[in-house]
């Protein structure tokens, strides 16, 4: 075997790069040793199990985002609140399964903190008192996350050999119920169309609704 000096972020950085082969479901200790030319029971000194893992993964790829894109935000919050769920969904994309990997974890580190903190003064600048600021931010990124999910499960996928939801068979199964059919066009065709145009209604719900006394 060889002599990996092993620490949580190379453990990480090889799940990520492993992650796109196998899929989060196929992602586990033993593969990412054997990638690592160590023994599974090594990993354990710095993982107690496949959920801290995954909370340490989801570290990394924040740690990313945030030399990318998040760091320095665009003093005009729908501005910067656009620019960035673009990156975060481009990122989370990077990956297969790339956010189910990164929703429901919890950071281990505080590499959030930063850039979470510099769009939240780009939002109370702009008139939105701090909690309205909050809510905004979190809105906006939980609906980035969500899609994503959505997209990664029903989109065209070839490590798994296939072309993503048929909507022809989901047509004739909603024959009975054409606007639930037609739907099927809307909602899963076009990902980078439809993410744009819920983006905007998003954006622009947050301005009418959060109170930015400031925002033009």
């Amino acid at each position: 075997m060889a002599t990996t000096k092993l620490d949580r972020a190379l453990v990480a950085r090889t799940a990520l790069d492993l992650l796109n082969e196998t899929g989060l479901e196929g992602l586990t200790l033993r593969a990412i040793a054997q990638r690592l030319d160590v023994k599974a029971p090594a990993l354990y000194w710095h993982f107690k199990d496949k959920q801290a893992l995954l909370d340490e993964m989801a570290t990394e790829l924040m740690r990313r985002m945030s030399e990318d894109f998040l760091a320095d935000p665009d003093p005009d919050w729908r501005v910067a609140l656009t620019g960035s769920m673009r990156g975060l969904r481009e990122h989370l994309l990077r990956y297969r399964d790339g956010a189910k990997v990164y929703s429901g974890t919890h950071f281990t580190d505080t590499s959030y903190a930063a850039p979470m903190e510099a769009h939240l003064r780009v939002l109370t600048a702009a008139g939105f008192p701090p909690a309205a600021a909050a809510r905004a931010w979190f809105t906006v990124y939980s609906y980035t996350i969500g899609y994503v999910i959505e997209e990664q499960a029903t989109g065209p996928d070839p490590a798994r050999g296939d072309g993503g939801y048929d909507l022809v068979a989901r047509a004739a199964r909603l024959a009975d119920y054409p606007l639930a059919a037609a739907a099927g066009e809307e909602v899963f065709r076009d990902h980078d169309r439809g993410f744009e145009a819920g983006l905007a209604a998003v954006v622009a719900g947050i301005g009418a609704t959060l109170g930015a006394t400031g925002s033009g």
